[in-house]
């Protein structure tokens, strides 16, 4: 009998103190502050798909900073425009004259649209490192400049072909710039973004 108490005894003390079973937890949605700061930035541009899927990948450079996310899109941008300009000089002139001259046309512009890139670039990394209210909003009024420069090339290179016949190098040529843009006007939507941000009322 008193070794039957003790084991009741023994069993009442481990149920009391053993926790209590909880439920099957469900899946947390775990959520990446980065990620999500990316995902709504992009949602304010014109092409936020493309916008989050390029520039997702550089969430951990990115974290939650609007002139890191900014130099990002326009490194993009540059190294899209760059392999364009390559792929244009490589291409060789059609016969038709018209789609000649506008393939010439493009490579020049598509040119220039690098170099503007490639100074927004370099401007923009100033950016952080200024305190002078008034050397950023300099900075960043010449950003904006290079920039809208640089997608009005973009377009005038499209533009060209609108009067050539139909052909490859037409097609080849508008479907690439088309993408190019695209980056380009996301990253041009993302500066302004920081330039409202960081210049305020300017």
């Amino acid at each position: 009998m008193a070794l039957l108490l003790l084991s009741l005894l023994c069993l009442s003390t481990a149920l009391a103190t053993s926790p209590s079973p909880s439920p099957a937890p469900s899946t947390p949605t775990q959520t990446d502050p980065s990620t999500d700061f990316i995902r709504t930035s992009c949602a304010a541009t014109l092409y936020p798909s493309l916008c989050f899927n390029s520039l997702s990948p550089y969430s951990d450079a990115i974290q939650q900073n609007p002139t890191r996310l900014a130099i990002v899109a326009v490194s993009l941008a540059l190294s899209r425009a760059r392999s364009l300009s390559s792929h244009l000089r490589n291409l060789s002139l059609p016969f038709d004259p018209s789609s000649a001259s506008a393939l010439r046309d493009c490579r020049s512009v598509i040119s220039d649209a690098v170099d503007q890139l490639r100074k927004s670039e370099s401007e923009l990394r100033k950016v952080g490192s200024e305190t002078e209210e008034d050397d950023v909003a300099w900075e960043m009024s010449n950003v904006k400049t290079w920039m809208s420069a640089a997608l009005t090339n973009e377009d005038t290179c499209v533009d060209g072909f609108a009067a050539a016949p139909e052909g490859e190098v037409k097609k080849d040529v508008t479907v690439r710039v088309v993408k190019v843009k695209k980056m380009t006007s996301v990253a041009l939507s993302l500066v302004n973004s920081l330039a409202d941000k960081i210049v305020p009322g300017r």
